[in-house]
């Protein structure tokens, strides 16, 4: 099998379900490091992450339309 694109950019059934669960832990009050495996302490760095700056990038988007 050969491939011309980075596989890493593809979203697998793992990623959604890294991204559901970061969502529930959010809402349910955050996450607690010590209680994760690397793998998932390294997704929810890089969705929260993803999540402020779509936050502040929302946030500018609202100052300049007013």
């Amino acid at each position: 099998m050969v491939i011309t694109t980075c596989p890493k950019s593809y979203v697998t059934g793992e990623s959604l379900a890294l991204v559901e669960e970061f969502l529930i832990r959010q809402r349910l009050g955050g996450v607690r490091a010590a209680e994760l495996d690397a793998r998932r302490v390294e997704a929810f760095l890089v969705l929260e992450k993803a999540l402020e700056a779509e936050t502040h990038d929302g946030q500018h988007t609202r100052r300049s339309s007013r």
